[in-house]
C-alpha cells in the first residue's frame, strides 16, 4: 500500500489574518472550511498548485512555530510575484543554501513556510 503525500496541519488565531495571508499573499485557494457549530473553532483546506495544507485554530491540533518545506521549481517567478503584492508584513528575500535556492516566509502566527528550488 504506497503512501501518497502528507499535508502539513498549521495552528492558527485569526481566521482573517490567516486569509489575508494565505489567500490574499501567498495565492492559495480555499478548498473548504469546517466547524463544528457555529461559534466554535474552525479548520481549513487550503490549496495552491499540488500544494495542501490545513489550517486550524482548534487547540492541540499542532504547535505555532512549525515550518513547512515547499519544493518549487521556479523560485525567482514565485519571488517576484510575491514582492508585486506589496504585503505589508512581509518582503521574503531569496538565499542561495547548499541544497539549493530558499525563501522563507513567517506566517502571522510564527509558522514558516520555506520555499525551495532544490539544486
Amino acid at each position: 500500500m504506497p503512501l501518497l503525500h502528507a499535508i502539513p496541519i498549521l495552528r492558527i488565531f485569526s481566521i482573517e489574518k490567516a486569509y489575508c495571508f494565505y489567500l490574499d499573499y501567498l495565492g492559495f485557494t480555499l478548498d473548504w472550511e469546517y466547524r463544528f457549530e457555529p461559534g466554535l473553532p474552525l479548520y481549513a483546506q487550503i490549496k495552491r498548485d499540488s500544494v495542501v495544507l490545513h489550517l486550524s485554530e482548534r487547540h492541540g491540533d499542532s504547535t505555532p512555530g512549525s515550518a513547512t518545506f515547499v519544493p518549487v521549481s521556479d523560485i525567482d517567478a514565485l519571488h517576484r510575484e510575491l514582492l508585486e503584492k506589496n504585503y505589508t508584513y512581509a518582503r521574503p528575500g531569496v538565499e542561495t543554501l547548499d541544497w539549493g535556492r530558499q525563501m522563507q516566509i513567517t506566517d502571522p502566527f510564527g509558522n514558516r513556510l520555506r520555499f525551495c528550488e532544490l539544486s
